[in-house]
């Protein structure tokens, strides 16, 4: 039980850091504002997450966890309730800065929480179930949210998040038991600074997080304005986006399987592979583009699409498991904090750069953008699978 409270947790974030991506027509319509400035709410969120996560969990360093988790939770609950009624646009901006902070620091202190309520031969296992909330969030979460904003108006879909919030909260409280954790030393994290800095396995951990930007910005840059595309471009009814979100959201479950399946047998072919099938769905849907919108073929773009996710899902799973390969001991948990800013990195730079696509050419121009930009990935990740040391210490978790 307390596993899953802090999936659920996790779930809840994740699925209000992308519902702008499926709510971006109505946000759109209602505030009177363009489909780049809708998907900057998805920037503003992960430039929160990258800029506010270290610092302030330096800050909250001797807070005790359980009650540092119930007052993040408390803050998203807010920042999540400020959108629903944000009058403007400027505010909603605002509240999406103050959940992105909470966000951050939530995922760097909710995987270790978990690691303490289990016994290190669990370890693995219990870091799946939390991390599974946020695979749940894109299988279902953002749909659901999606639905729910288009039968009733998207402030609904974050009032129901602020309040699965609270609920999630209000559960932590009565159930998840409080842990010990160390403060930290000052000496012995300078002393870890410098020896970082000589470590062999830095050059190639910093290559790999280069990786994890390029390809995250090349999948956000149009994942960001895929309900706009799907509509505008594919010729799709608004009412379909929910579903193709849905559709797109599973695919990456299967992919994230296929990952867990195949990645320790093919641990050096599987990243290429997958990413190659994410090109090439992502430059079919480019040719959607490039053709008049009555000629879109709805079950071609939804295949393609789905495609795309499956190919993508595990992905991220891949990079992960070879930071872990390639760094070292002394490196593997700053590694892991790196990786999870160049994901957020990527996030924010990618729907920044979508709306830049967006004002200087146009919606149809997305596709070949990201297409460009994961070829240029592929490229890196193919550099970056090179005959690096392989470490076989026992992993460390991160997001």
């Amino acid at each position: 039980m307390p596993l899953l409270l802090l999936s659920a947790g996790i779930f809840v974030a994740v699925t209000s850091e992308f519902l702008p991506v499926g709510l971006l027509p109505q946000l759109r319509d209602e505030l009177g504002v363009s489909e780049a400035q809708v998907g900057l709410l998805v920037t503003v969120f992960a430039a929160s997450v990258v800029v506010a996560t270290a610092p302030l969990t330096h800050v909250t360093r001797r807070v005790p966890r359980k009650r540092l988790l119930i007052v993040l939770l408390a803050v998203f609950a807010v920042a999540n309730l400020v959108v629903a009624l944000a009058p403007g646009y400027a505010v909603l901006v605002v509240a999406r800065v103050v959940g992105g902070a909470a966000h951050g620091v939530f995922w760097a202190v909710v995987t270790p929480y978990a690691a303490r309520l289990v016994p290190p031969e669990r370890l693995s296992r219990a870091v799946a179930v939390v991390a599974a909330g946020a695979t749940v969030a894109t299988v279902a979460g953002v749909p659901l949210g999606t639905l729910l904003g288009a039968a009733v108006g998207w402030r609904a879909s974050f009032a129901v998040i602020a309040g699965l919030v609270v609920v999630i909260a209000l559960a932590i409280v009565a159930v998840l038991p409080p842990v010990a954790h160390g403060a930290t030393d000052p000496a012995r994290d300078a002393a870890a600074g410098g020896r970082a800095r000589r470590d062999p396995t830095l050059a190639p951990v910093l290559l790999l997080c280069a990786t994890v930007v390029l390809v995250t910005l090349g999948h956000a840059a149009f994942y960001t304005y895929i309900a706009a595309w799907v509509i505008d471009v594919a010729g799709f009814a608004a009412a379909a986006v929910a579903p193709v979100l849905l559709a797109f959201g599973a695919a990456g479950a299967v992919g994230v399987a296929l990952a867990g399946v195949l990645g320790d047998r093919y641990p050096r072919a599987l990243l290429p592979i997958m990413l190659a099938g994410v090109i090439a769905a992502v430059a079919g849907l480019g040719v959607v583009s490039a053709a008049p919108t009555a000629s879109a073929e709805p079950v071609v773009v939804v295949v393609l699409i789905v495609a795309w996710s499956a190919f993508l899902g595990g992905v991220p799973v891949i990079f992960q498991a070879r930071l872990l390969q390639l760094a070292s001991p002394a490196l593997r948990d700053i590694g892991a904090a790196w990786i999870t800013v160049a994901f957020n990195v990527g996030i924010g730079g990618g729907a920044l750069l979508g709306g830049v696509v967006l004002e200087v050419w146009s919606l149809a121009a997305l596709p070949v953008v990201a297409g460009a930009l994961l070829g240029a990935g592929l490229v890196l990740v193919v550099i970056a699978l090179g005959p690096h040391p392989v470490s076989t210490v026992e992993p460390a978790t991160g997001r």
